[in-house]
């Protein structure tokens, strides 16, 4: 499993840097970057430490949507609870989340938003899931840079219990999403509806052999009405 940590606009070097030193500390070398700050200058440079590298390798895009292309599960991260979304997961809990979706996913993007404001909800609209760090107060928050070696910590813990050598399922959740998207404007659920929205964010909490089932329900329903 492959995870990404995408970064949206930030704004201040020195967090990029030590994003960059957390991510390579804990085992990750995938960095994003949606319209940054100079992320190659030195303040970036000293904090990155021995991390340069993963400064040097970061793909950088104009847009999040465009960033998010390839990706077959999309994880947002905010401080605060937004009306975009009903489910909030807690980062402590992730690790398990993601370990038993192995067989479905592949390639995993982890959101942050800007430092000041976050993630837009349209942003958030992009994203699968939603998740938060848990805090004893709500202020002071964490800093960008906190809360990406928060994560980078917790997902490093994530086991696996068969080789990533081996291909992805052909059920995957990707195509599960799209076949339901099938189902739902088959049965009279559309996008404007509120079930609409509610049933794919219930989709994130189903772990491999309840992803299996629902991909034989769907392909029943869609060859019956073939």
């Amino acid at each position: 499993m492959q995870i990404s940590f995408i970064l949206v606009e930030p704004a201040v070097p020195e967090n990029v840097g030590a994003a960059a030193r957390a991510l390579k500390t804990m085992g990750f070398s995938e960095l994003v970057l949606i319209n940054p700050c100079n992320y190659l200058s030195d303040p970036a440079r000293w904090l990155a430490h021995a991390s340069n590298d993963i400064l040097e390798e970061a793909k950088v895009f104009n847009d999040l949507k465009s960033a998010l292309s390839g990706f077959d599960y999309v994880i947002g991260t905010t401080a605060k609870r937004r009306s975009v979304k009903n489910d909030y997961f807690s980062l402590p809990d992730l690790p398990v989340l993601l370990s038993e979706k192995e067989k479905n996913i592949n390639k995993v993007a982890l959101v942050f938003g800007r430092e000041e404001s976050g993630l837009t909800n349209d942003e958030l609209r992009f994203c699968d899931l939603v998740t938060t760090v848990p805090l004893k107060t709500s202020y002071p928050s964490l800093n960008l840079a906190q809360a990406i070696m928060l994560y980078a910590y917790e997902l490093s813990k994530i086991t696996y219990t068969n080789s990533r050598t081996e291909e992805i399922n052909s059920e995957s959740f990707a195509a599960l999403k799209e076949k339901a998207t099938l189902v739902l404007q088959k049965v009279g659920f559309n996008k404007n509806t509120n079930i609409y929205p509610r049933f794919f964010e219930r989709l994130n909490f189903l772990g491999n052999d309840d992803i299996h089932l629902l991909h034989s329900f769907c392909n029943k329903i869609l060859k019956n009405e073939k």
